[in-house]
């Protein structure tokens, strides 16, 4: 592998957009063909915690709890090593980073290469789509490239490694580093905004509000920060790492720790809500969903259903080994990956399996689920995609 930046476009073999419309609601971005008859509008799963910062995707009409039973494998990617991030998927590319050190911009309905872009170090964390650019960090390096051909736009060096997927919100890109500091971008140009400074960053950041909510993987802590000047608004002290990214919903924030615990903190103030005594470690990010929160947990292998509102729980799912894979819920569904090789589709209400498939290895990667597909990684070098007959 060469230690020079470079892209690799092949994308006027695999995409041909013509005649898309591009309409933008509520924070989302959808297309649809000036030429299709169907009804169905396409949506865009831009980051790992999707834009309302929950991983839910409200807009799913395909996939239901009936029809997901169905799921087959469309496609699957091998790259040169494990894939333990998620997929990012917007305008019918999926962008997937690969321990290769490569990331992959992929049909999405095909899986065929349109461009592949290296830092010649190891790692590729999970990407961000805005405004035609996609963010992604490898090794020490945040790197912008245009989302269409894989060109270099900026980087941005830090002092270790960056290990947190980025986050992009008003212009502003958010990432955290093992040297200590949270890094705010400008996303047009790479100038540093500004940095907080504490211990090693592993959670990726939730923004909402103004705020930037994220948890350290060494001083325990749970952090809000005024997203424009990086002040510290408020902290919460937990009793284990947070390498758990932050769901932020109705004016609550929900995390998990290396403590055992699953917390809901107020948004503005960081006063504890609730918690929730799980059995293992719970590196997995929430996923909230219709007054219900979905976490997944290692070493007790279960992924829980808890009520928002108290904490109580509803149900768990035990899969056959630990789940660090960050659950998305769609249309009644929740999915998930365990280090049991498996991807799982369950009944978001009661805890049924519905669905699972058997990769070739664990999966740490979290599932995106958009326009009736299930995209993950896994530890046996590939990218999946599921869909229907």
């Amino acid at each position: 592998m060469t230690n020079q930046v470079e892209p690799r476009n092949r994308i006027g073999k695999h995409v041909c957009l013509v005649g898309i419309t591009i309409l933008v609601l509520a924070g989302f971005c959808f297309s649809q063909s000036a030429t299709s008859v169907s009804s169905e509008v396409s949506t865009n799963w831009t980051e790992f915690h999707r834009p309302n910062m929950t991983r839910l995707n409200p807009f799913e009409k395909v996939l239901t709890v009936k029809t997901v039973r169905n799921l087959q494998r469309k496609w699957s990617y091998t790259t040169g090593n494990e894939v333990n991030s998620s997929p990012v998927v917007a305008n019918g590319v999926a962008y997937v980073g690969s321990d290769d050190g490569y990331l992959y911009a992929l049909n999405a309905s095909t899986g065929a290469v349109i461009w592949s872009f290296t830092t010649g170090n190891p790692g590729f964390s999970s990407a961000a789509v805005a405004n035609g650019v996609v963010y992604g960090s490898s090794a020490n390096n945040l790197i912008a490239l245009n989302a269409s051909t894989g060109a270099f736009l900026w980087s941005y060096i830090t002092n270790g490694s960056d290990s947190s997927a980025p986050t992009v919100a008003n212009g502003v890109v958010y990432v955290g580093s093992l040297d200590g500091n949270l890094y705010a971008l400008n996303a047009s140009t790479g100038a540093l905004l500004w940095s907080y400074a504490t211990d090693a960053w592993d959670s990726s950041p939730s923004v909402v509000n103004g705020v930037v909510y994220v948890g350290s993987g060494f001083d325990n802590n749970v952090y809000a920060l005024n997203a424009s000047t990086g002040a510290e608004l408020w902290s919460y002290p937990t009793g284990g790492q947070v390498i758990s990214s932050p769901a932020v919903a109705n004016g609550v924030v929900y995390v998990g720790s290396g403590d055992h615990n699953v917390y809901a903190l107020k948004a503005n103030t960081g006063a504890l809500l609730w918690s929730y005594t799980t059995g293992g470690e719970v590196f997995s990010s929430p996923a909230m969903a219709n007054g219900v929160v979905y976490i997944g947990s290692s070493f007790d292998q279960n992924l829980y259903a808890l009520d928002a509102s108290t904490g109580t729980l509803l149900w768990k799912y035990h899969t056959d080994d630990s789940v660090v894979s960050s659950p998305a819920v769609a249309n009644g569904v929740v999915y998930v990956g365990s280090y049991d090789n498996k991807v799982y589709a369950l009944n978001a209400r009661t805890g049924a399996k519905l669905w699972s498939y058997a990769t070739g290895s664990s999966v740490y990667s979290s599932p995106s689920v958009v326009n009736g597909m299930v995209y993950i990684g896994s530890d046996d070098d590939k990218i999946y995609a599921f869909g229907l007959k």
